[in-house]
């Protein structure tokens, strides 16, 4: 592991950041508009990278390192919706 910056350096020498990915299931989205403003809020939370939302489903799925399920939490809920299960 890197000591300056918390990444993985393989055996060739070269670096990836440590990502997890988590899915949260969030109620209330109905339409493009749901997932493009979950999309947007989520986006803004530090160390997130990818934000992906399956509407049909009613799940997102976060990418990134660094970031807590209550800044998720409340991400969702600034954009209007609710986390119902993670």
């Amino acid at each position: 592991m890197c000591t300056t910056c918390s990444c993985s350096t393989d055996s060739a020498g070269s670096t990836a950041a440590t990502e997890d990915a988590r899915t949260y299931e969030v109620e209330g989205m109905t339409c493009g508009h749901c997932v493009n403003s979950v999309s947007t809020e989520i986006g803004k939370v530090s160390g997130v990278t990818d934000v992906t939302v399956d509407l049909a489903e009613g799940r997102v799925r976060v990418e990134g390192s660094d970031f807590g399920d209550a800044e998720i939490r409340a991400a969702v809920e600034e954009a209007g919706y609710k986390v119902v299960g993670a």
